[in-house]
């Protein structure tokens, strides 16, 4: 599949598509999108938002979550506001997220097929990082958004001015729903 893509990717350039897609570093609309990197909002949520290539920083992760302020949605979020001029900051999760009640317990078992061990498993854990906690999706998506929210909202480097506000999007219409608590 990588060689394809590859291949592609010379035609790309060689027939210079790219033109219509330059543009700088700088967010023309002074925003931050964290979102979820769910296949079906690839094109489904710029869309859905009105965004055009260069309109907004666009940052995905599994479930749109910030777990920790120190994690790196949030240092993607700090280099947008201090390098980049970002403004406004939209948390968008998605309905039917397969983040919604992941858990460690889910992927144990495949980890262990696809040839990691169990000692590998025991040395992660023993070095102190809990695999429960670390892979644990969330279980309501409102409150996961009200909590991401609130994570950026309340960092001791996120200025007050920046406006943070969280939203769902329907995984098939495109609908947006804001969350406020």
């Amino acid at each position: 599949m990588i060689d394809d893509i590859l291949k592609f990717n010379r035609d790309f350039v060689e027939r210079g598509e790219y033109e219509k897609y330059v543009t700088d570093k700088y967010p023309d609309k002074k925003l931050a999108v964290l979102s979820c990197m769910d296949t079906r909002l690839t094109e489904l949520l710029p869309a859905a938002l009105g965004l055009r290539n260069g309109d907004a920083k666009i940052i995905k992760n599994a479930g749109a979550l910030i777990m920790s302020p120190y994690d790196s949605a949030m240092r993607s979020l700090l280099v947008a506001i201090y390098e980049l001029g970002v403004e406004e900051i939209m948390v968008v999760a998605h309905t039917t997220c397969g983040a919604c009640h992941m858990s460690f317990a889910q992927f144990e078992s495949h980890i262990l097929e696809r040839g990691i061990s169990e000692h590998t498993l025991s040395t992660i854990r023993h070095s102190g990082i809990d695999l429960d906690q670390w892979l644990e999706g969330f279980h309501d998506t409102t409150q996961s958004v009200l909590a991401t929210v609130a994570t950026i909202r309340n960092h001791p480097l996120v200025p007050q001015d920046v406006v943070v506000r969280g939203f769902i999007i329907n995984s098939v219409t495109g609908a947006l729903d804001e969350v406020k608590s």
